[in-house]
């Protein structure tokens, strides 16, 4: 009888092989932590929002129901971009948290 040699499965031959970082990307995890605290702070204000009448002369109707997530994303983006009470660090403090995580995992890999 012959003997039939089957492959043993490596998990790490298969796996994507993932960019080395040898000094952490501060630039990128700043840019990043800014767009996910305007992420947050739009979806809040969207909310915010929803319980708001609008007028029946001037405003309502669909065109205002189209744009008001572009109005809520622009404040998220400003209120993101402005920074804090004595103008260091970010809106919420979301931002500074989310650039401290990153740059930690930069670290790690």
């Amino acid at each position: 009888m012959a003997m039939s040699v089957t492959p043993s499965f490596d998990p790490a031959q298969t796996a994507p092989k993932l960019p080395s970082m040898h000094a952490p990307d501060k630039a990128t995890a700043a840019k990043v932590g800014r767009q996910f605290e305007a992420q947050f702070v739009s979806q809040m204000f969207q909310h915010m929002f929803e319980g708001i009448k609008t007028d029946g002369v001037f405003g309502g109707g669909s065109g205002e129901e189209m744009f008001r997530s572009l109005l809520t994303d622009e404040y998220g983006k400003m209120v993101a971009n402005r920074g804090g009470p004595n103008g260091k660090g970010s809106g919420f403090g979301i931002n500074a948290a989310v650039q401290k995580m990153l740059l930690k995992h930069q670290e790690v890999q």
